[in-house]
């Protein structure tokens, strides 16, 4: 293999590693934009359930938020399940 041929090779690698961080690049955007997307909920709680919820996601190794998004997404795939 010539000197040439190498050097095409290497130019071909870089422009596929240059679009696979475009493609990375973009979804990390989506991923973004996805979160941003998220709707805000003022949620009441007791000082128990607060507690006890914190010490769980604390366990789960999750904020108490996610542990809350986890809990509702969890009981809303169960109902479907059941009804379904």
């Amino acid at each position: 293999m010539d000197v040439k041929e190498r050097e095409e090779r290497l130019q071909e690698r870089i422009r596929k590693l240059d679009e696979m961080e475009r493609r990375v690049k973009e979804r990390e955007k989506n991923l973004k934009a996805a979160e941003k997307a998220k709707k805000q909920v003022l949620l009441r709680l007791s000082p128990n359930l607060w507690d006890e919820i914190a010490a769980w996601a604390q366990e789960d190794f999750r904020s108490i938020n996610g542990q809350i998004e986890y809990l509702l997404t969890e009981a809303v795939r169960r109902r479907k399940k059941s009804d379904g």
